[in-house]
């Protein structure tokens, strides 16, 4: 089964990139190779620092979307909710998380690579990444957060 993968995989990535864009209506693949994603500024509702990689679909729009969110290490997301349903896989370092209205780091849960989460709508949580963290994200958008206390909200801080 493993010999079957490798080839598979080359000939789905050749042909999506053999192929370009697809036409409207078309069936295609997206191949999304770890050292040629471009990463860009994270959206301003989160906190200066992250970088932000789209994977498939618009997160900003109304359907589904995978991106990839690179985090320095101590990275702090205070606590918020999200209106839909976030399914959230930790890539690369680790990832902590608490549950609540207030930031408490000694209640914090260590999330490994490879560990999975969804957090169903407006479920209040807060984060913090340990080590440089990549997390994919993907979920049915609009994505966005709701910082609970609406001053921690990075988009209404003066510089």
């Amino acid at each position: 089964m493993r010999s079957l993968l490798a080839p598979l995989l080359s000939l789905i990535a050749s042909v999506a990139l053999a192929q370009g864009a697809p036409s409207a209506g078309a069936a295609h693949a997206i191949v999304a190779l770890p050292d040629q994603l471009t990463w860009g500024p994270a959206p301003p509702v989160l906190p200066a620092g992250a970088k932000l990689a789209v994977l498939e679909g618009d997160p900003t729009a109304a359907g589904p979307y995978t991106m990839r969110l690179l985090l320095p290490d101590r990275y702090r997301i205070p606590p918020h909710f999200h209106p839909f349903t976030e399914h959230v896989t930790v890539v690369k370092g680790a990832f902590k998380v608490g549950m609540g209205e207030k930031f408490d780091a000694s209640a914090m849960n260590r999330l490994p690579v490879g560990t999975f989460a969804a957090l169903e709508p407006n479920v209040r949580h807060y984060a913090e990444s340990e080590g440089e963290t990549i997390l994919q994200l993907h979920g049915t958008g609009p994505w966005s957060l709701t910082y609970v206390n609406p001053s921690d909200d990075p988009r209404r801080r003066t510089p």
